[in-house]
């Protein structure tokens, strides 16, 4: 299927590792020009290259930058005035009692999860409109809507983003430009690969029944018994950013792998 993506212009936020690396690596499939965004410049660079070299009929771009930072953020919308696409992928997540949630963690949280997501999505939304044309995705989590009480602080930022999709969805009327918000449950980032061989450091089993004995035992409502992988989540982002998609407005694309014990 043709996802009618070729030559668009894509930003993804928080793109040089995990779900949000993978993103940009499923756009550049179909033919988009990624901007590649970090706070480390060469990892930036590296990610650059390997995309523009898997696909040399793309041109994938430097978007180096902490959004935290104001400064960084204004760069970024200088070089990148226009875009198709915002994924609004940047995110911290850690487990944490909610005894250790003081305020730094909250502000730390909201600033991070969910303001820059805010502030981006500000910016662009009026170009997308005025052109008649774009895609607003947000990365959230089934945190959002299933909260495990194991990380409260990224839990609440998630339920935010959900709220913040919809509402801005409601600006859209009568035009082709789509915000919804894309909920995946618990994904094999190279991080948590690297924890689960940590944890079975001593063991002789295979990694893939490493990882189905940890999911049984840690998340045994899961239909697919794995983890999720973060270029499933790209292959979704990729069809929610196509022209195919368009009856998609305002909605929370549920990515759970049945994790999710609800119809709705």
């Amino acid at each position: 299927m043709d996802l009618q993506l070729k030559n668009k212009k894509a930003l993804i936020t928080g793109s040089t590792k995990g779900i949000g690396k993978a993103i940009a690596f499923e756009l550049a499939k179909e033919g988009v020009d990624v901007l590649v965004n970090g706070r480390n410049n060469e990892e930036v660079e590296m990610i650059v290259n390997d995309i523009k070299k898997k696909y040399p009929e793309t041109n994938p771009q430097n978007a180096f930058g902490n959004l935290l930072n104001r400064d960084d953020r204004e760069n970024i919308y200088n070089n990148y005035p226009n875009v198709d696409i915002l994924v609004n992928n940047l995110g911290v997540y850690e487990m944490m009692t909610y005894e250790k949630v003081n305020d730094e963690v909250w502000k730390k949280y909201f600033d991070t999860n969910f303001l820059v997501a805010d502030n981006m999505s500000r910016f662009y939304i009026d170009k997308m409109l005025s052109e008649n044309f774009g895609r607003i995705i947000f990365i959230a989590s089934e945190e959002a809507i299933m909260p495990s009480g194991n990380m409260p602080q990224y839990a609440v930022t998630k339920s935010m983003i959900l709220s913040l999709s919809k509402s801005l969805s409601f600006l859209t009327r009568g035009k082709e430009v789509t915000i919804n918000t894309i909920m995946p449950g618990p994904t094999l980032s190279e991080n948590v690969e690297n924890i689960l061989k940590d944890m079975y450091s001593n063991s002789s089993k295979s990694f893939e029944q490493i990882e189905k004995d940890f999911v049984l035992s840690n998340l045994p409502d899961s239909h697919i018994e794995r983890f999720i992988r973060p270029f499933e989540i790209g292959r979704m982002v990729a069809f929610v950013s196509s022209p195919h998609s368009g009856a998609i407005k305002g909605t929370a694309v549920r990515m759970d792998g049945g994790l999710i014990p609800t119809i709705y």
